[in-house]
């Protein structure tokens, strides 16, 4: 099950307007993409329970054979791809900092919380059990998600995110939370930025924001490679390292994704749904569609309605 939108910046809310925090489970059904590449201006923290994943953050890669704790900082551009069938899956808490912030401003707002959201601060990127703040932050991990209302069972996995409005419920996020910062601190895990931005993580990050805002309207690869400055030959083939399919794969993927929202979320023929993701073809759409999702646009609506009744 993929909880969070494929290759592009969230435009979904992690949680609510007063308080942008969630949580989400996402299992494993077989080898391939868990986790589509994304990015989002929230720090998430990823609990492995174990199984064979590869993550990857900023085009670097981390292979993922047990019990793990990660950490994204804002901004970075991720993915995760089950290396074999039957790995167990992940969670994974995302909250803006700005949840955590004091408007006193004391040591812990000035040196740490205030850093890390001016992008000054990094949060380390892995922790193992062997490490002594292993224990106490996957404590306070599963106490976050807990304190959300959802028993972690892996047999009920979250379909979406999971946020709560409860005050007392909140409170204890919160503090959850913030005793993640202090074990963090504690053991002096929190490293300053170095300011040597990858170019190609940025210039994928273009390109995917690009054909998020045009993948109702026809886009060739020569638009796409124009953003970033490159030749097509050049662009096709970095693009399909970097991301794992051609470009043209990718618009495809992103266009039934949305196909599929519409489907969930609003009552649209499905020739509107179809015009309105960037297909003029009708037979097309319902070709690709299938080949994504081994359905039909109708059966796929009428599955989602009986799932949620």
């Amino acid at each position: 099950m993929q909880l969070l939108s494929p290759t592009l910046k969230e435009l979904s809310l992690h949680g609510t307007k007063s308080f942008p925090c969630a949580i989400y489970q996402t299992r494993s059904l077989g080898k391939g993409p868990l986790v589509k590449h994304h990015w989002h201006d929230e720090v998430e923290i990823l609990y492995f329970f174990g199984g064979d994943f590869r993550l990857e953050i900023n085009m670097e890669q981390f292979s993922v054979c047990s019990e793990a704790l990660f950490f994204i900082n804002p901004g970075e551009l991720h993915s995760i791809f089950a290396e074999k069938a039957g790995s167990p899956g992940e969670d994974a808490i995302v909250f803006s900092l700005g949840a955590l912030s004091f408007d006193s401003y004391d040591a812990a707002q000035m040196e740490l919380i205030q850093p890390i959201q001016n992008g000054k601060m990094l949060f380390p990127r892995c922790i193992l059990p062997d490490h002594p703040g292993f224990a106490p932050i996957r404590s306070a991990f599963f106490e976050t998600m807990h304190s959300f209302g959802h028993p972690l069972d892996e047999e009920s996995p979250l379909e979406c995110g999971a946020v709560t409005d409860d005050v007392t419920n909140q409170l204890f996020i919160k503090s959850h939370l913030l005793r993640i910062l202090a074990v963090l601190s504690h053991y002096r895990l929190f490293t300053p930025t170095e300011r040597n931005l990858d170019k190609r993580v940025e210039s994928l990050k273009t390109v995917l924001t690009y054909v998020r805002e045009n993948y109702k309207e026809k886009i060739y690869i020569q638009d796409l490679a124009g953003q970033v400055h490159m030749n097509e030959q050049y662009f096709c083939r970095f693009f399909k390292k970097s991301i794992g399919r051609s470009p043209m794969e990718y618009i495809n993927e992103y266009r039934i994704k949305q196909a599929m929202r519409l489907l969930e979320e609003t009552d649209l023929p499905v020739t509107e749904v179809c015009l309105e993701c960037g297909y003029n073809n009708l037979g097309n759409f319902l070709r690709a569609f299938r080949k994504y999702t081994d359905t039909t646009p109708l059966q796929y609506r009428n599955q989602q309605k009986v799932n949620i009744s």
